[in-house]
């Protein structure tokens, strides 16, 4: 079969399960979701199997360390793939909610109820934990999905699907709610970005290119982002322990997520106390840094000078650009300018500074003395995400089970006519 064919198969019979899996009730998704967790944890050996074979074709390949480190699967990752599905079982089902009612001059009662969005596309590199968060998020909100990982992952996709196959026909689901592209012909992808008349929303997971590709030639609404460049403020009213904490954090946690800090940027008022300590703990972790003009005198010769690209680029590495900034404003506009509206944090004791900063900056998610980290679904209670949104229709941020749905209008009446 060749690949047209194929994709418009699988596209097909996910739109026929997507009727099926919105009218499931959610004692049923929910059974589904924790037989499939309960599988990943039986199973756990046989899927690190599958993935050391991914692991060592990468590796061959030559694929860089962040994209190593995302396609990786341990003990522990398993683990947390399990209790992302069984926390995305506890969360509360979006789908038939009503709500903003109000009775009209008419006496017709108008409100909303919120409802799948239909088949989502899932578009994605490395990472194979996406197959079962994808999965477990469109599951729950009602919709189908089709999934289509990077061939450096197949046969740990592979494993992972051929489990939560087996979970939804435990719980009498369909099958085809979930499916999984197993051909790797990376001309499937553009076959799934023409098929509007089955898929009602594409979802990109993976670097700057995959994603600019998919916004450019989709005829699918697409949920996405770019980049992750984000920031740290440190104000000057910042507490000191907490700024040295939040910025090391957020930098070094882990260097190839999108939520990590790529620019510091610090008030010149503080930049004396904070910036030569920094300095020594970034550089024990061999982060290179590159300062501004104002910054380089500070920190001597434990940086190299930034260059105005410096401002627009998402390392993914152990790099850090630090700019020195005049006040609050200052680093709001840098902030809005130079930044991907992704996340953004200030480090102040200050409220009325943390208010402005919350009000001005225009980002998907942005934080008072907080790590840039925690944008994520997880840690936002979200079980997981089925990706991050910087666009502002329809969702923005961490999309979780509220994002995979819209909203239609639906009136009661009692047999009111229209004059």
């Amino acid at each position: 079969m060749d690949i047209s064919t194929y994709i418009r198969s699988i596209a097909a019979d996910a739109k026929d399960a997507s009727y099926k899996i919105a009218n499931a009730n959610t004692n049923i998704k929910n059974k589904a979701l924790i037989e499939i967790a309960k599988l990943l944890l039986d199973n756990k050996q046989s899927l690190i199997d599958a993935n050391k074979i991914d692991m060592e074709n990468a590796k061959n390949k030559g694929l860089e360390a962040a994209m190593l480190d995302r396609l990786q699967l341990t003990e522990k990752t398993v683990d947390s793939m399990a209790e992302g599905l069984l926390q995305i079982a506890s969360l509360p089902d979006p789908v038939g909610e009503m709500d903003d009612f109000a009775f009209r001059p008419s006496g017709i009662q108008v409100g909303k109820m919120r409802v799948p969005l239909g088949v989502v596309g899932i578009i994605y590199e490395s990472r194979p934990n996406v197959t079962a968060d994808a999965a477990a998020l469109c599951l729950k909100s009602g919709n189908a999905c089709i999934l289509r990982g990077g061939s450096e992952a197949i046969n740990s996709n592979l494993a992972i699907a051929k489990l939560i196959y087996q979970g939804l026909k435990h719980a009498g689901l369909p099958e085809n709610a979930v499916r999984l592209v197993e051909q790797t012909d990376r001309a499937g992808v553009g076959e799934m970005l023409k098929l509007s008349e089955y898929i009602d929303v594409i979802v990109p997971r993976g670097g700057k290119s995959l994603v600019k590709r998919i916004s450019e030639e989709a005829r699918v609404p697409v949920i996405k982002h770019l980049d992750g460049i984000c920031h740290v403020f440190i104000d000057e009213s910042a507490d000191i322990d907490k700024a040295i904490a939040i910025a090391i954090n957020a930098k070094t946690s882990r260097y190839g997520t999108c939520n990590t800090m790529e620019t510091l940027l610090v008030h010149q008022n503080i930049a004396t106390n904070v910036l030569p300590i920094l300095a020594d703990k970034y550089c024990e972790k061999g982060v290179e840094l590159r300062a501004c003009e104002r910054a380089l005198p500070i920190i001597k010769d434990k940086a190299i000078p930034a260059t105005e690209e410096d401002w627009y680029t998402e390392y993914l590495a152990p790099i850090l650009s630090i700019r020195i900034v005049d006040d609050l404003q200052q680093a709001i506009e840098h902030i809005n300018h130079y930044g991907s509206h992704h996340t953004d944090s200030i480090v102040s004791e200050n409220y009325s500074n943390t208010q402005q900063f919350l009000r001005q900056v225009d980002s998907a998610s942005v934080m008072v003395n907080a790590s840039t980290r925690f944008a994520d679904g997880f840690e936002y209670g979200l079980g997981a995400e089925i990706g991050i949104s910087t666009d502002k229709i329809h969702a923005r941020g961490p999309v979780g089970l509220e994002g995979l749905t819209g909203q239609k209008w639906i009136v009661f009446g009692s047999g009111q006519i229209r004059g």
